[in-house]
């Protein structure tokens, strides 16, 4: 849980927090992360971000976790993800709380090859990315930008989950091996906010310990589960996705007040035990 008393949002009275995309696996794990607080939580049916905020909406402060997450539709539908990643972010700041902003290792374009900091200079490869990137610059001052990498938790569609799915179904999956990054569990990063938002505005990125391919995670995912299963190592040529992805996107903070994680490996045993595995 978030310690409240360690927050002067929350001094004196409980805070009401606001969190948009509450029903999808970040926003899952920041209702319960800040269960102690006065939560409006609402989903894509309760507040399309899309559009403005319905009538009345007060908060002291908002977790905006509505976000379009389909990397490979984005390229087929950018103006779509764009209303979403640009224009959700718009509206939630015209709120007038603190605001906190959910972007992505993806505003990067992978040619550095040691992990990136605040200070480096963003260059997405994809419209997905570009969306992010234009969404922070929306969020105006008033708020955290939170850049994180590869999320997973109990719930959603994210990749352990697809993993145990294949994992029970095949004897071999075929992953890519050629991408690197920090797979981050949604419950720690959410706890992690709790204690950011107790931190000036600004530019944070807050991803897990550790780095790995995608490769190494699933064979990490099939031997936390007890799953036999082989991982066949592939390039991101061979997988053929639409959209371009950075090769290599492990994010780190120069911040010394920026909230660490556990390492990855920590974050999917947690996972599992959630999941009951």
């Amino acid at each position: 849980m978030v310690d409240r008393d360690a927050d002067p949002l929350g001094a004196g009275r409980r805070r009401r927090v606001l969190i948009t995309g509450a029903g999808g696996q970040l926003g899952s794990a920041l209702r319960e992360a800040f269960a102690r607080d006065e939560l409006v939580a609402l989903s894509h049916a309760d507040w399309d971000v899309t559009l403005p905020a319905p009538a009345g909406l007060r908060a002291d402060l908002v977790l905006h976790a509505a976000a379009w997450t389909d990397v490979d539709g984005a390229e087929d539908e950018p103006q779509e993800a764009a209303a979403v990643n640009v224009g959700g972010v718009t509206h939630a700041a015209e709120l007038g709380a603190p605001l906190v902003v959910f972007s992505t290792d993806y505003v990067f374009d992978g040619s550095k090859q040691e992990p990136y900091v605040e200070s480096d200079g963003p260059a997405p490869l994809s419209a997905y990315g570009r969306t992010k990137l234009h969404g922070e610059a929306a969020a105006g001052e008033n708020g955290w930008i939170v850049r994180s990498s590869w999320l997973f938790g109990p719930t959603g569609h994210n990749f352990v989950r697809t993993m145990l799915r294949l994992g029970s179904e095949r004897d071999e999956v075929a992953v890519v091996d050629d991408q690197r990054g920090c797979p981050t569990y949604v419950g720690h990063l959410a706890e992690a906010i709790g204690d950011l938002v107790a931190r000036p505005f600004g530019l944070y990125h807050v991803a897990a310990a550790g780095d790995c391919t995608w490769a190494d995670f699933a064979e990490a995912i099939f031997a936390e589960a007890g799953i036999r299963c082989r991982v066949r190592r592939i390039s991101t040529a061979e997988f053929g996705a639409r959209a371009p992805r950075p090769a290599y996107s492990v994010l780190r903070s120069e911040r010394p007040d920026a909230p660490p994680l556990p390492h990855w490996r920590e974050g999917l045993r947690a996972c599992l035990e959630r999941l009951g595995v």
